[in-house]
C-alpha cells in the first residue's frame, strides 16, 4: 500500500515530476540538436555535458549547497511583507530539487552514451583504454540509476543506498582516469604524453570534476563518532540523544555503519548542552533500537511545557482513531496558520495535504524521495 501511494497517488504533476521532466526535456532537446549537427559545441564536447549533469545532480544532493540556498531563501523571503504564495512556491521548489537530481542522472547517461557512440565511430583517434574506461563509467552510472528506481529504492532501501553510493564513487574514480587519459593521449603519435599539467588546468572537464569531488568528499570530513544514548519511548518511537546543543530545526544524519547506510531525522534542541532525535520505528534501523511505551514520559513533559491552545493531544485508547485530516484543517483555522507541515506515512500525509489544500491552506508533507 505504501509503495502504491508513493508511485501513483501523489499525482502526475507534482513539482518533483515537473522538475524531472523539465531537466530531461532540456537535455534531450540539446542532445537531439547536437546529433543533427546544429549544436557543434555539444557534439564536440558530449562528455563535458555528461559531467556537467553529474555536477548538477550532486549539487541537488549536497547538504552544504542546500543549506546555503535554504539560508538565503529564509533571509531574503522570510519577511512579513513577502507574499505567502512566493514563500510557498519557493518552499515547494526547494523541497523537490530531487526531481532535478533524477532528471540530470538520466541525462548524464544519455550524454555519455552519445559521446561513446561518437568515439567508437572515430576509434582511430582514440585509444582502447579510453573506450574501456568510458564504457565502465557508463555501466556504473546505469547501476546507480537502476538502484534508485522506486521499486528498488522503497522496497530495498539499504540495497539502493549501497549500490547508489559505491557505483557513484567508482564512476567518479573512473572519470578522473578518463580525463587524464583523454588529455594525455596524442592521436597523431597514438601514444600518451607525460606532461599534461597545463592541459588539465585549461580543461573544463577537470574543474567540473574537481567541484564534484569536493562536494562528495566534504560531508565525510564532518563525520564524527560520538557517544549516543537511546531511550525507549514507545513501540513506535525512540529518543536518540547526543551531547552538544545546536540550533533547533536542523536535519541530522546518523548511522551505525557509515559506509552502508545513513538515516536522517529532525533535531530537537535546547540550544545548550544536548540535542536529540525522535525516531519512529518504521524501517529496519529504527526498529532495532528497543522500545516499550508510546512516546514516553519525556516527550509528554516537553509538550506540556507549551500552552494548551497550542497542543492537541488525542488519546486513541480513549477516543479511537481520529480524522487527522479534519483535525489538521480545524487546527490551522483556529491557529490562523499560514502553512501546515505534516510528517506521517505516505497515505496519511497525502490525505492531510490534500484536505488542507482543498480548504485553501498551504500544506507540505514528505515526498518520499530517499
Amino acid at each position: 500500500m505504501r509503495l502504491s501511494v508513493i508511485l501513483l497517488d501523489q499525482g502526475l504533476f507534482t513539482v518533483y515530476k515537473r522538475l524531472f521532466t523539465v531537466s530531461l526535456i532540456l537535455n534531450i532537446t540539446a542532445l537531439v540538436v547536437a546529433a543533427t549537427g546544429h549544436f557543434p559545441y555539444a557534439r564536440n564536447n558530449a562528455a563535458l555535458f555528461s559531467i556537467a549533469n553529474i555536477l548538477a545532480l550532486i549539487l541537488c544532493r549536497s547538504e552544504l549547497f542546500l543549506r546555503l540556498i535554504f539560508y538565503l531563501a529564509v533571509k531574503i523571503l522570510g519577511r512579513s511583507w513577502v507574499p505567502l504564495f512566493i514563500k510557498t512556491a519557493t518552499t515547494s521548489l526547494l523541497q523537490s530539487v530531487g526531481g532535478i537530481h533524477s532528471g540530470c542522472g538520466i541525462s548524464s547517461i544519455a550524454w555519455l552514451l552519445y559521446a561513446l557512440i561518437l568515439t567508437l565511430k572515430q576509434r582511430d583517434n582514440t585509444s582502447p583504454e579510453i573506450i574501456a574506461v568510458s564504457s565502465a563509467i557508463l555501466g556504473f552510472l546505469c547501476i546507480s540509476s537502476l538502484a534508485a528506481f522506486p521499486l528498488v529504492r522503497h522496497l530495498h532501501h539499504n540495497i539502493f543506498e549501497r549500490l547508489h553510493r559505491f557505483s557513484g564513487w567508482f564512476a567518479l574514480a573512473l572519470v578522473w582516469a578518463f580525463i587524464i587519459l583523454r588529455i594525455s593521449y596524442d592521436p597523431t603519435t597514438k601514444s600518451y604524453r607525460n606532461e599534461v599539467g597545463n592541459a588539465l588546468v585549461h580543461s573544463q572537464e577537470f574543474w567540473m570534476t574537481v567541484a564534484i569531488t569536493v562536494l562528495i568528499v566534504a560531508p565525510w570530513l564532518t563525520v564524527r563518532r560520538v557517544p549516543v544514548r537511546v531511550t525507549s519511548a514507545s513501540g513506535h518511537a525512540s529518543i536518540i540523544k547526543f551531547e552538544g546543543g545546536i540550533k533547533a530545526g536542523i536535519l541530522g544524519r546518523i548511522s551505525p555503519h557509515p559506509l552502508s547506510e545513513w538515516h536522517a531525522f529532525g533535531i530537537i534542541s535546547d540550544d545548550k548542552k544536548e540535542h536529540m532525535m525522535l525516531a519512529g520505528a518504521v524501517g529496519d534501523f529504527t526498529k532495532s533500537l528497543g522500545v516499550e511505551q508510546n512516546f514516553g514520559k519525556e516527550i509528554k513533559e516537553m509538550m506540556s511545557g507549551h500552552s494548551k491552545e497550542k497542543v492537541i493531544v488525542h488519546d486513541t485508547a480513549v477516543l479511537g482513531r481520529p480524522n487527522v485530516s479534519e483535525m489538521s484543517v480545524n487546527a490551522a483555522n483556529n491557529f490562523g496558520a499560514q502553512v501546515v507541515i505534516v510528517t506521517s506515512n505516505p497515505q496519511r500525509s497525502r490525505d492531510v495535504v490534500n484536505a488542507c489544500k482543498a480548504n485553501g491552506i498551504a500544506a507540505f508533507g514528505p515526498i518520499w524521495d530517499s
